[in-house]
């Protein structure tokens, strides 16, 4: 029963050119993600999937694998993350006869990350049989509740009117608890993938982390925030 992480690393990016690779503490962003993972007794194999053959020598620098790269059409920044894991899956299976039996999914981009939140997330799904998959999710900042639409007309619209007649007026503590994914991680099992051709299925479990722990860096402001916020934490 193979457990295998897959850490996702294109060239390109928009928000910050070269982000998967930009130097934190002297040392490239992806290398955190890749060390969290050989670290963790749950995971049998650390794999990157890139585009790129620089990103590919420094994540094996760090001690990953990187058996393929990844087709450029795959790294385009309109595709979404299921046909880069099916791809790899699939190039395990066909390529090496290795069969896997659950997926790790770890973004680059979220440097801080303890090692007992992927032991635990593993552990989570496979104690539960009936689960397609395992998210990492936190408490909402700022409340759908409060989220508007502006419709044609000019006016505001709740997004929420379906569940309240004025969802905004609602007080703080009256407000039902929601979460939003934190892109820290995804645990996976490859039936998932095959069965329902998505990174998650529909019976998703919870793995609840607090939200001044989780950070994903896609912007030169969220860059700074963990600066200034979580590097101390590495």
């Amino acid at each position: 029963m193979n457990t295998v992480a897959i850490i996702p690393a294109r060239s390109g990016s928009k928000g910050i050119p070269g982000k998967n690779i930009l130097p934190i503490q002297g040392k490239p962003m992806i290398s955190y993600s890749i060390e969290q993972a050989i670290a963790s007794e749950k995971i049998d194999r650390v794999i990157v999937s890139t585009d790129c053959h620089e990103i590919a020598e420094i994540a094996e620098g760090y001690g990953a694998e990187v058996p393929f790269i990844r087709p450029k059409i795959l790294g385009l920044d309109h595709v979404l993350d299921f046909p880069v894991f099916e791809h790899a899956i699939n190039y395990l299976q066909e390529k090496e006869n290795y069969d896997v039996d659950t997926i790790v999914h770890l973004r680059p981009t979220t440097p801080y990350r303890r090692i007992h939140w992927i032991e635990d997330s593993i552990a989570l799904l496979k104690n539960n049989m009936n689960a397609h998959s395992v998210r990492s999710v936190s408490l909402a900042r700022q409340h759908p509740y409060r989220m508007f639409n502006i419709k044609t007309d000019g006016f505001l619209s709740p997004i929420m009117a379906h569940e309240h007649e004025s969802p905004f007026l609602l007080r703080r503590q009256d407000l039902p608890k929601v979460y939003y994914y934190n892109c820290v991680l995804d645990v996976t099992r490859v039936k998932t993938l095959n069965n329902t051709k998505s990174m998650t299925g529909t019976r998703i479990l919870p793995y609840v982390l607090e939200e001044d722990e989780v950070i994903d860096i896609d912007t030169p402001l969220d860059l700074e925030i963990f600066k200034s916020v979580f590097m101390r934490k590495l």
